[in-house]
């Protein structure tokens, strides 16, 4: 298994100091269950973690790369890049179904290529390398998964009209129309701030900010959305 590893590690462009990192960050619970907790941990804290790192480093690789975008797009594309489909090919990508400690019946029910376990693994694969290695290390790994497809596939990451989007999306799960209320203007007439909540069925579940009004409900909207799809993936 050691040697397995080693190979991962390869993949990774990583050397770990701390194996019994990669270790738990590759244990299904499945696996702890059945060997009665003979093992490190499994990956579940490491992927909690994992996803944080994920998005702070996204949103910053993102800001890097497109200067002109505003909140909405980029809170957008951090959500299309960060969804549970992406990370799953990413970790297919790195052939980390292979490496998976898996307990039999996940084994027997696909549990190397399900899009959820995937997904939490590799957050789980992030998180470990920024506590062996630090946020330079994390930041070095998602810049080589990641930057690529930010730089070249353009067409996968989305338009700015996060609106339209949450309001098909919302139609879809059978739930009410959008409501845009302001919370906050301010600042001189040359230089406004546009404060937007956006709620459903009387719950906030976005929060934006714009030069203007169109512009702050567009954020809100975006980050509603970014909310819904991180909801949705984890529910799959």
């Amino acid at each position: 298994m050691e040697n397995d590893f080693e190979k991962l590690e390869q993949t990774l462009g990583y050397r770990f100091d701390e194996r019994t990192l990669l270790t738990r960050a590759l244990t299904h619970p499945s696996f702890l269950h059945e060997t009665r907790g003979e093992n490190c941990g499994d990956y579940q804290r490491l992927e909690f973690l994992g996803d944080a790192v994920l998005g702070m480093l996204l949103a910053e690789l993102l800001c890097e790369i497109f200067p002109d975008w505003d909140e909405g797009m980029l809170s957008k594309a951090r959500a299309q890049l960060a969804a549970q489909n992406s990370l799953a090919e990413h970790a297919r990508a790195l052939g980390v179904g292979d490496y998976l400690l898996l307990g039999h019946g996940e084994v027997l029910t696909g549990g190397r290529d399900k899009n959820s376990i995937l997904s939490d693994v590799l957050e789980a694969l992030l998180a470990a390398v920024y506590l062996d290695g630090g946020l330079g290390a994390a930041r070095t790994l998602v810049n080589r998964l990641f930057r690529e497809r930010m730089e070249l596939d353009l067409s996968t990451l989305p338009s700015d009209d996060s609106k339209s989007r949450l309001q098909e999306m919302l139609t879809l799960h059978g739930k009410p129309m959008p409501e845009y209320r302001l919370l906050e203007d301010s600042g001189p007439p040359h230089d406004r701030l546009f404060v937007y909540l956006v709620l459903v069925d009387g719950r906030v579940i976005g929060e934006g900010r714009g030069r203007s009004k169109k512009a702050a409900q567009q954020a809100a909207a975006a980050q509603a959305l970014e909310m819904l799809l991180s909801s949705n993936s984890r529910d799959e």
